[in-house]
């Protein structure tokens, strides 16, 4: 194959998988509907279950349900025979997930989640088949045809079957009220987690190192402030320990060229007044929206009476991945 049939054959593969998830919507039925409301109304887990490549799409799904508020696990129908069949409850819902339909492995557990009494869904490309048959639920994942010429290695099927899985995902998401916060529970190391949850309070810096002067401090002493802090920027209070301004690092440059008689100027004289400051229980991620909205680098944070108690910088929200992508 020559560059110019390697990319029509690339393209190929990527129209004849998109056609397939086309046609998935025309599954998305009363069905549908009755799939998402059997397991809303369970009261234990989603196991789901396939051979192959089937079983690693069913992995992907069980990380889906989880991670979005439906309880799920993998169960390896060849394991399931030999003991693992014990994890299934009669409060659980099954998801039996095979391309044909009549997968040996997957048939011989039909039986045994018949005896226990649990609710089957079947995720499968042939109505005909044994087990949607079997099944108290079918979900039709047929495709037209794999993107594999031989049709033999599953593309278009397996591409199919997680996207089905995902609209379940997402449908009792929805129904469920899952919210942003929910997730961000469940996600607590990644950068979304922090995003979603993550208080100003719990990484402000805090006590003495903070850069703090009062109005009357001199120039040079604001320097030295702004310079051992390593911020470059000082908050500037009164006699009563109120935040009425702040000195960048900026501001002194810009003084440097308007003048050089620096030596009588105090921090009330070249302060910016009413600077932006936030609260210690605002999302970090929020400070960071409003500090880029702002173009500032640094946000000192208040008490409701406007004392300092802490002080973020730009650097350390971004070093923590809060960001979005």
């Amino acid at each position: 194959m020559n560059s110019k049939e390697i990319i029509q054959k690339g393209k190929q593969v990527v129209r004849i998988e998109a056609e397939s998830i086309a046609g998935l919507e025309n599954s998305i039925n009363e069905d549908f509907v009755k799939a998402v409301e059997t397991i809303l109304a369970s009261t234990g887990r989603v196991v789901l279950t396939g051979m192959g490549k089937s079983g690693l799409i069913a992995r992907k799904i069980v990380a889906t349900l989880n991670s979005t508020g439906t309880p799920a696990i993998f169960l390896h129908p060849t394991d399931a025979l030999h003991g693992d069949l014990g994890m299934v409850r009669k409060e659980d819902v099954v998801i039996l997930i095979s391309k044909s339909g009549e997968t040996e492995e997957i048939s011989n557990l039909i039986p045994m989640f018949k005896r226990l009494s649990v609710a089957i869904i079947a995720m499968c490309g042939n109505p005909g088949s044994g087990l949607a048959k079997s099944s108290d639920i079918f979900l039709n994942i047929n495709v037209k045809e794999e993107a594999c010429p031989y049709d033999l290695a599953p593309t278009s099927s397996t591409t199919t079957t997680l996207v089905m899985g995902d609209a379940l995902s997402v449908a009792l998401l929805e129904k469920r009220g899952f919210t942003e916060e929910d997730f961000a529970f469940l996600h607590p190391g990644g950068s979304l987690g922090k995003r979603l949850s993550l208080k100003i309070k719990e990484i402000m810096i805090t006590g003495d190192r903070i850069p703090i002067v009062d109005e009357y401090t001199s120039l040079k002493d604001v320097i030295i402030e702004i310079t051992s802090k390593r911020l470059g920027v000082t908050g500037v209070v009164n006699k009563d320990g109120l935040l009425t301004g702040i000195i960048t690092d900026g501001d002194l440059r810009r003084l440097l060229e308007r003048t050089l008689d620096l030596k009588n100027l105090t921090a009330k004289e070249v302060m910016t007044r009413n600077p932006k400051v936030m609260k210690e229980d605002f999302l970090a991620s929020f400070a960071l929206q409003q500090m880029e909205n702002f173009k500032i680098t640094s946000l000192i944070i208040t008490s409701q009476e406007n004392k300092p108690i802490g002080i973020i910088h730009l650097h350390d929200l971004i070093n923590l991945g809060l960001q979005r992508r």
